[in-house]
């Protein structure tokens, strides 16, 4: 699966609530994956800032994520990606799902998480080298079950078990080591949306199972 740009605005109507999900998973795959290029930071500057819902949860860490996009470049973001997440051997900031729950790199959650992408039918795209366990693909994937047309796929059920599996348990230690970095200042915004993104989708699936 590869990530895709999605359209910075809020859902206004509750049929649009599941697209408005879908385009948050997407946008912020986007931004966990590569540093934003020129069009994305131009979408950033007409971007909405106010949600449905003023006050809402996500509301004050959107406004700020946008503020964080206006006020960078298409240079400085990518020299700041590469400081936390590139540059040659350990990365300063893992973005990997197996090393924030084992430790290691390319251990058993990454084997129980590619057991589990094949019984929904998902592959990686060879031509990429993160492994399926970094954040960017883990959000395209639930992207896809929200969004997808295969109704015996992609649904409440298949999210919830995806989300519970392999994002709830690991993505807030990425977000703190995020936040903790001396370098980071963009994907600071964006570590607090993503925490404040995934509570609200915890939230989400916890009335789900009541």
């Amino acid at each position: 699966m590869s990530t895709s740009t999605a359209t910075l605005r809020f859902a206004s109507t509750d049929q649009g609530e599941e697209l408005a999900r879908a385009e948050m998973y997407g946008l912020l795959a986007q931004l966990w994956l590569a540093p934003p290029d020129d069009a994305l930071l131009q979408q950033f500057n007409v971007a909405v800032t106010q949600a449905a819902e003023p006050g809402g949860h996500l509301e004050a860490p959107w406004q700020a994520l946008v503020a964080a996009m206006r006020n960078t470049t298409v240079a400085d973001a990518a020299a700041e990606h590469d400081a936390l997440f590139g540059g040659v051997g350990k990365p300063e900031v893992f973005v990997y799902g197996s090393y924030h729950l084992s430790g290691f790199l390319n251990e058993k959650p990454l084997a129980v998480l590619r057991d589990d992408l094949e019984r929904l039918g998902l592959a990686r795209d060879e031509t990429r080298g993160e492994t399926e366990d970094h954040i960017a693909y883990l959000f395209e994937v639930m992207r896809y079950l929200i969004a997808g047309d295969d109704v015996a796929l992609c649904n409440l059920e298949q999210q919830r078990r995806f989300f519970r599996a392999h994002l709830q348990p690991w993505v807030t230690q990425l977000c703190d080591a995020v936040d903790a970095h001396p370098r980071a200042s963009s994907w600071r915004a964006v570590a607090d949306l993503t925490r404040q993104f995934v509570a609200v989708e915890t939230q989400g699936f916890d009335l789900l199972e009541q």
